[in-house]
């Protein structure tokens, strides 16, 4: 059995599917693209497929992930191209690779994420975004299906910053750019909690809802705060073992050759 790690994104008007949504879209790609995928047991099997901390609704990403497996081996690029074609523009198959490794969502430690915040000035950003660094808990509530919550948005936030954007702005309105990096918690702290937490701390306010974009998530380097690629150890892996068979095949091939020289010899 194949087991194969895909990375994909929601953009556009898609950003707008649930995951429940998502999750119907895929499985009819993974059929019309005739993947041959292993299915549970049971009285209703079901294709083995692992979905990993999906992004909220509404909210874009470029780095979402998501385990198969196959009854069945096929190359990974060609089978992300395949998958590609058979999903609808918006949600795109950028990555695969086969997995060596276990434990991916163990690998989702953090996320970095983009909030766009039209109409508001860069320096009200900055304001906002030292005052909430500043301070030793933000407390925030969000509305959960067992009723309102209450917890600290700021000790989930390993890198926030501010920046304006007017370079893609031809009216020349208003508009902040933030990048934040959140850990993966529990409860799990949201990009909208972090807004919240703004508004709390420093009544930053945007007057039009925020686009939200995940960028990556992966490990999490709490020195330099960056994210890295979840499948990076599974690339290396495989660049590994072709290199390891090779030089057990050499060394096999030394001990075999060497009786054959010593009985040549004698």
């Amino acid at each position: 059995m194949q087991r194969i790690r895909l990375r994909y994104t929601k953009r556009g008007r898609l950003r707008f599917t649930s995951h429940r949504d998502f999750q119907r879209a895929f499985e009819r790609a993974l059929r019309r693209a005739e993947v041959p995928m292993a299915y549970s047991a049971g009285f209703t099997p079901h294709p083995k497929v692992s979905y990993a901390n999906a992004a909220p609704t509404g909210t874009g990403s470029e780095a979402e992930y998501l385990e198969i497996q196959l009854a069945a081996r096929r190359d990974p690029d060609t089978l992300r191209a395949l998958l590609d074609e058979s999903l609808p523009d918006g949600l795109d198959v950028t990555d695969a690779v086969e997995a060596h490794t276990s434990g991916l969502a163990d690998r989702l430690q953090a996320s970095v994420w983009e909030i766009r915040l039209d109409g508001v000035e860069a320096q009200a950003a900055e304001r906002a975004v030292a005052a909430f660094l500043a301070a030793e808990e933000v407390q925030v509530e969000r509305r959960t299906k067992n009723g309102m919550r209450t917890f600290d948005a700021r000790a989930a936030v390993a890198r926030l910053e501010a920046a304006g954007s007017d370079t893609d702005r031809p009216d020349g309105k208003a508009c902040a750019i933030l990048r934040l990096v959140v850990r993966h918690l529990t409860p799990a702290v949201r990009p909208d909690d972090v807004l919240s937490g703004l508004r709390a701390t420093a009544d930053l306010a945007p007057p039009v809802p925020a686009a939200v974009t995940r960028l990556a998530q992966g490990l999490l380097d709490e020195e330099t705060g960056a994210v890295t690629d979840p499948l990076a150890p599974d690339r290396d892996a495989a660049t590994a073992a072709p290199s390891t068979a090779a030089g057990l095949s050499a060394a096999k091939a030394t001990s075999g050759a060497s009786p054959a020289a010593g009985e040549g010899t004698a």
